[in-house]
């Protein structure tokens, strides 16, 4: 009987003993090949939005971080739910150099509501613009055109754009909009795009993505481009360029004149933010 007792200690002993020596081994081992992480990180990341809204191309702001504080040019990432200047201040902590962001906000590329694009027929599929796309060719005439579902609205984590009961399409509130690009990524037709604010928030573009010829993207929306040419005659900044039958206005060039606007004979483009012109004398 003792000796089995004996035998049972001297096992738990030596079980025991191993146990200490593997502990003890697996930290050493540890401290031998652990990775100091830099200190920035975390600083950067308690500054950072915390929204891991995606915007910045990296899965969320600590990889976000990591990858300020690891690269040695930062001149070209920013975080657009930060706002303007915030790159600059993340900069200045970190000791490093980035470029002044500019304030930019989604726009929606379509002016296809009820009234200029009326519904042809009704879609009673899944509830998702992507598979509309995929699988139907619209309720209207025109394929191109928002398909009035809200895949933009359901992937915005700032509560930023909703579907307009009246028109059926999109709106972006720009108070809450951070440029993120979700909803640039979540539409199939590619009707929704990061601008800039512009000065006092005033921009010019084209609400348009109909590729197809003028006649034919006339009929099927009554605000549709049709590519005739009259703005692109009248910019003398050289902003607008026509490509497959589409006009586009590149914010980067376009110095808001308006005289685009007045030259439209559709009423395709757009100017958001501005005063009403004042009329000249004898107009009506």
């Amino acid at each position: 009987m003792n000796d089995m007792i004996s035998g049972v200690l001297i096992t738990i002993a030596v079980l025991s003993g191993v146990g200490v020596f593997a502990a003890l081994l697996l930290y050493f081992v540890a401290q031998k090949f652990k990775i100091q992480e830099d200190p920035r990180i975390d600083m950067v990341s308690e500054v950072l939005p915390g929204a891991n809204c995606g915007g910045c191309g990296f899965p969320g702001c600590r990889a976000f971080a990591e990858e300020l504080i690891k690269a040695d040019d930062i001149s070209d990432m920013n975080c657009p739910a930060g706002g303007e200047g915030f790159m600059e201040k993340i900069a200045e902590m970190i000791g490093k150099e980035a470029i002044k962001s500019e304030s930019k906000v989604a726009v929606v590329r379509c002016n296809g509501s009820c009234e200029n694009r009326p519904k042809q027929n009704r879609y009673q599929g899944a509830v998702s613009c992507a598979v509309s796309v995929a699988l139907y060719g619209g309720e209207t005439g025109c394929f191109h055109g928002c398909r009035r579902v809200g895949d933009c609205v359901s992937v915005c984590r700032f509560d930023a754009i909703y579907v307009d009961t009246a028109t059926e399409l999109p709106v972006v509130i720009e108070k809450k909009c951070v440029a993120c690009d979700a909803c640039v990524k979540a539409c199939p037709n590619n009707l929704l795009e990061i601008r800039k604010k512009g000065p006092k928030n005033r921009r010019i573009y084209i609400t348009c993505m109909n590729t197809d010829k003028g006649a034919v993207a006339r009929k099927a929306c009554a605000v549709a481009c049709i590519a005739c040419g009259k703005c692109l005659k009248v910019c003398k900044f050289e902003a607008i360029t026509i490509e497959n039958n589409l006009a586009y206005i590149d914010d980067n060039k376009c110095r808001i004149c308006r005289k685009c606007v007045e030259e439209c004979p559709t009423n395709t483009i757009v100017e958001v933010n501005f005063p009403p012109k004042k009329r000249k004398q004898g107009e009506s």
